[in-house]
C-alpha cells in the first residue's frame, strides 16, 4: 500500500510541476464565469487604449465610453491612452504579477500570448463568447450586439492561441504601395493594377538614372523592414516561423539579404523607415517615387497631406497619388500581412466585473465604434455588419473625404482573401525583431554584410541581439526542464518516504 500511495504521489509530483508550461487551454478552464450578470452592483473597469496621437481616435473611445455607460450605469470606465502598443505591452507585463493588470486593453496578439504563459491572466473568451444571456448577440445583452457568423471570420481567427480565441479583433488595416502617379509616368511607365518587385526595382533604376541633380532621392522607401521580409518570405513559399521555431537563418535569405545590401548600398534604389524617417516626409515632397506603408497611415500619404515632421511641408508640383497592393512575386497570387489592434481582456477574482470587462469589449464592435474608428484612417471594420452598412458604405464613396484614406481602406476589403498572419506563440515578438533586424543590417550605410560568410556572422549576432536562442529551443528546453524538475520532486518524495520509514522503525 504504501509503495502504491509513493507512486501516486511521484506520479502528482510530476503532472504539478510540469503543468508550468502548460497549453492555454490548462490556463483558463478551471474559471466558470456565472450565467447571469449581477447588475445590482458597481463596477470600475479599467481600459488601456492606443490611438495614433489622434484627438478624431480619442474621441471615439470617449464617445464608446459615454455611450455605453448610459446604458450600463453600474459599470464606469476609465480610460487611459498610449500612443504606442509597446507601452501597453509593457506595463502589462509589469502588472502581471501583483494582478493588477488592467481589465481591457488594446493589443496585438503575439503580446497576448505571453500574457497567456500566466494563469488565468487573460479571460477565457470562448467561454464569453459563447454564453446564452451575454455572450456575442446574447439574449440579456442591452445593446446591438454583433454575433459571432456577423465577425469577419479570417480576423476572428487571427486571435486564435494554440486554438482558443486568445482576443478579439478590434480594426483591421494591411500595407500598400503609395505611388507618385505623376512621376512614374514621367518617367515612362504604367502603373499595372498589380505591381511586382521587378516592375518596382525597375522604375526604381530609372528614378536614379535621371536624376542628374542633388536633390536627396529614395526611389522607394518601405516602413516596416519586419513586413517587409516576412512578406516577401510569404510570397516566396518560404518559411518564416513553424511550430514555434525560427526557419528564416538559411541559405535563400542569406541570397535575399545580398540582393537588399546590392539594391540599397551599391545602388541606391531604396531605404527604410528606421534608416531616413518617415516615407510620406519624402513622398510628399518628390523625394520619393513610391512608398510602402500601413493603410492605417493613409491620411499621411499625397500631396498636400500633414506630415510626421514638423515644418516638412510639400514641395514642388502637385500630384496624384495611386495606391496599390504592395510589390509582389507573382502578381496572380497576391499575398499582404494583415495588421492591426485587437482587444484583450483579462482574468479577475471577481467574475461579475470580468463580465462587465467582457461587455464592454464587444461593445467595440458595435457599428458606431467600428466605422467611427475606421474612418480616422485607413482602417476597416471587422464585422462584415460594418462593412456591409449603409453608412459605411456612403463613407467610402464619399467625394469629401481624403481620397488615398479611400483608397487604402478600399483596398483592404477587396484584398481579405489575400492578406495572412504570422504564427502567435511567446517569443512570437523575437522572431519579428528579428526580422527588422536583418533587413536594417545590411541597408544600413556603408553595411559591412555584403558577403556570405558576413551574412553568417550577421546570423550569429541576430539570435544572440533578438533572443532566438531561446525562442528557437524553448520547447526542448521546457520538456528538458519540466522533466528534470519531476526528476528532483520524485526524489524529494523518495527521500520523505524513505525518513519516514526509517523514523517508524525507530519507534
Amino acid at each position: 500500500m504504501k509503495k502504491f500511495v509513493t507512486f501516486i504521489l511521484m506520479i502528482f509530483s510530476f503532472f504539478i510541476l510540469t503543468s508550468c508550461h502548460g497549453a492555454y487551454s490548462t490556463r483558463v478552464v478551471d474559471v466558470i464565469y456565472p450565467e447571469t450578470f449581477d447588475e445590482t452592483k458597481n463596477y470600475k473597469i479599467v481600459f488601456w487604449a492606443k490611438n495614433d496621437s489622434r484627438n478624431d481616435q480619442l474621441e471615439v473611445y470617449q464617445k464608446a465610453i459615454a455611450d455605453f455607460q448610459k446604458i450600463y450605469t453600474n459599470i464606469e470606465i476609465e480610460l487611459k491612452n498610449y500612443t504606442d502598443y509597446g507601452l501597453i505591452y509593457n506595463d502589462v507585463i509589469v502588472n502581471i504579477p501583483t494582478r493588477t493588470t488592467p481589465n481591457v486593453c488594446i493589443a496585438y496578439p503575439d503580446h497576448v500570448a505571453t500574457y497567456l504563459e500566466g494563469t488565468n491572466v487573460v479571460a477565457d473568451l470562448d467561454q464569453l463568447m459563447s454564453n446564452s444571456s451575454y455572450g456575442l448577440g446574447g439574449k440579456d445583452v442591452k445593446f446591438d450586439s454583433v454575433k459571432k457568423e456577423e465577425i469577419v471570420k479570417k480576423f476572428l481567427d487571427e486571435g486564435l492561441i494554440n486554438g482558443r480565441q486568445g482576443v478579439l479583433p478590434f480594426v483591421r488595416s494591411s500595407e500598400a504601395l503609395y505611388i507618385n502617379k505623376d512621376y512614374v509616368e514621367k518617367l515612362g511607365f504604367n502603373i499595372p493594377n498589380v505591381p511586382t518587385w521587378d516592375w518596382v526595382w525597375e522604375v526604381c533604376q530609372k528614378a536614379i538614372d535621371e536624376n542628374n541633380t542633388n536633390k536627396v532621392l529614395y526611389p522607394l522607401i518601405y516602413k516596416s523592414s519586419d513586413n517587409m521580409f516576412i512578406s516577401y518570405k510569404k510570397q516566396m513559399n518560404q518559411a518564416f516561423t513553424e511550430n514555434s521555431q525560427v526557419k528564416f537563418l538559411n541559405d535563400e535569405t542569406k541570397t535575399y539579404l545580398l540582393d537588399l545590401y546590392d539594391k540599397s548600398n551599391n545602388k541606391n534604389l531604396f531605404s527604410t523607415f528606421k534608416q531616413v524617417s518617415y516615407p510620406a516626409n519624402f513622398l510628399n515632397k518628390w523625394q520619393c517615387v513610391m512608398a510602402v506603408d500601413s493603410t492605417a497611415g493613409a491620411t499621411w500619404m499625397g500631396y498636400g497631406a500633414s506630415t510626421h515632421d514638423a515644418g516638412s511641408q510639400a514641395e514642388g508640383e502637385p500630384f496624384e497619388t495611386v495606391v496599390r497592393v504592395i510589390p509582389q512575386v507573382d502578381d496572380k497570387n497576391i499575398k499582404m500581412i494583415s495588421q492591426g489592434p485587437s482587444i484583450c481582456v483579462f482574468g479577475k477574482e471577481d467574475k461579475d466585473e470580468v463580465v462587465a470587462s467582457w461587455l464592454f469589449a464587444q461593445f467595440l464592435l458595435t457599428n458606431d465604434i467600428q466605422i467611427g474608428y475606421s474612418s480616422t484612417e485607413g482602417y476597416v471594420p471587422v464585422t462584415n455588419k460594418a462593412i456591409n452598412s449603409t453608412e459605411y458604405k456612403n463613407y467610402l464613396n464619399s467625394t469629401t473625404e481624403n481620397k488615398v484614406k479611400l483608397q487604402a481602406s478600399k483596398l483592404v476589403i477587396d484584398n481579405i482573401d489575400n492578406t495572412f498572419i504570422t504564427e502567435v506563440y511567446t517569443g512570437s515578438t523575437y522572431a519579428r525583431n528579428a526580422a527588422s533586424y536583418l533587413i536594417e543590417a545590411v541597408v544600413m550605410k556603408n553595411s559591412p554584410y555584403n558577403t556570405s560568410e558576413k551574412i553568417d556572422d550577421l546570423y550569429v549576432r541576430t539570435i544572440r541581439y533578438n533572443n532566438l536562442a531561446q525562442t528557437e529551443e524553448l520547447n526542448y528546453f521546457v520538456v528538458v526542464l519540466s522533466v528534470f524538475l519531476a526528476a528532483i520532486g520524485i526524489i524529494v518524495i523518495m527521500l520523505g518516504a524513505k525518513l519516514i520509514k526509517i523514523l517508524r522503525k525507530k519507534e
